[in-house]
């Protein structure tokens, strides 16, 4: 990740520091691979299992608030429907910042979408909230701002 912080870590010696950071990126990034995975492959339960409800999601100076996978899936249908009709085949992320704790981060994420020469289809910065899942073994998206 860009901008490494050390607001993912405990007071403890800077090894810990350290692994603890790279730690918490690897998994946040992880997550974020797997969303990417998820619209390339046209998978939308893969996109839904990335995400922690309810969920909020805003772009377009509008925000909705979705309570289960039931009722983000429409959402994420609409927006695959898009993805076919503008032929976006691949996805990609710069994290630009992350910080956060044991419980809870932020992210903010530059994507592209493109098409299959390269193209880009969509640009566009994105501002997540994320939270440990019901495990407290990977983080789900709680919140996204589409700017």
């Amino acid at each position: 990740m860009d901008n490494r912080s050390t607001a993912f870590a405990d007071q403890g010696d800077i090894s810990d520091i350290e692994t603890e950071i790279s730690d918490a990126e690897a998994a946040i990034e992880s997550l974020f691979e797997a969303y990417a995975a998820g619209f390339d492959d046209f998978d939308a339960e893969a996109i839904l299992a990335c995400f922690q409800f309810p969920v909020t999601i805003w772009q377009s100076g509008r925000g909705n608030v979705f309570n289960d996978e039931e009722e983000l899936a429409e959402n994420v249908d609409a927006l695959l429907a898009v993805f076919e009709r503008e032929e976006i085949v691949q996805s990609r992320f710069d994290i630009v910042e992350a910080a956060g704790d044991d419980g809870a981060a932020f992210a903010v994420l530059d994507w592209r979408q493109e098409r299959d020469d390269g193209e880009a289809a969509l640009e566009f910065r994105c501002r997540y909230a994320l939270v440990r899942d019901e495990t407290g073994a990977a983080w789900r998206i709680a919140l996204a701002v589409t700017e």
